[in-house]
């Protein structure tokens, strides 16, 4: 590939694809939740979350001590529909999502949420993340189980009558809806790209606050 197509396609992903993420002055350290799973031996399980681009969220999961794997995806939404052009158009009830698979014995769910919570997104902005809007780039998480619907909408609870953030949490609870992986050239997208203008600029801030504020939760080695 040319230098010039390279830039040309930098550019256009740059501002044209995902955006938004949180600025480190507006970070939080999200209290740990009250109500959570106790860890415990088992089978991996299953956690889905959306917070605006999908590339940085995943770069975030990725990274935490007991998840196994982590995949960029659509959620919420039909699967014929379950395509990056059309969830674009904030017409089909998709969200960006990702598919976070994690060993219950080494974190728990809340934890999981603590981190989306804190450093993941900003669960304050409706239908946006930074200058990208649209209901594709929403607050939600998609339980997988009766017992994490339960978990996230106590600590959602919690986090509201602690007066976490000065704005109103948005995220919305969305049982029931099916998670569809993305195309490959998303995936593990921020480590493929590391210089790429917008993971510096929008997603490795959110890395570097996983690691500067939950350094017990950090793993030298992505997942996956």
């Amino acid at each position: 590939m040319s230098l010039l197509r390279t830039l040309a396609l930098s550019a256009l992903l740059a501002t044209a694809a995902c955006s938004g993420a949180i600025a480190a002055e507006r970070m939080v350290t999200a209290p740990v939740a009250t109500t959570d799973s106790p860890l415990k031996a088992g089978p991996l399980q299953t956690a889905v979350f959306a917070g605006g681009c999908f590339w940085g969220v995943e770069g975030v999961f990725e990274r935490v001590k007991g998840v196994v794997s982590v995949r960029s995806g659509y959620a919420g939404g039909p699967k014929a529909a379950a395509i990056y052009d059309v969830v674009g158009t904030g017409l089909t009830g998709h969200a960006e999502a990702v598919e976070v698979r994690y060993d219950p014995a080494k974190v728990s769910y809340g934890t999981l949420l603590r981190i989306l919570f804190s450093v993941a997104h900003d669960p304050t902005q409706l239908n946006r993340q930074g200058p990208d809007s649209g209901s594709q780039y929403r607050s939600a998480i998609f339980p997988q189980s009766p017992e994490q619907a339960k978990l996230a909408q106590a600590y959602i609870a919690q986090l509201t009558a602690a007066k976490t953030w000065p704005g109103k949490i948005v995220t919305t609870l969305e049982p029931g809806k099916a998670f569809y992986p993305a195309e490959g050239y998303h995936q593990n997208y921020l480590r493929l790209n590391p210089d790429q203008p917008y993971i510096v600029y929008n997603d490795l801030p959110k890395v570097a606050g996983l690691k500067e504020r939950f350094p017990a939760l950090w793993s030298d080695k992505p997942a996956g």
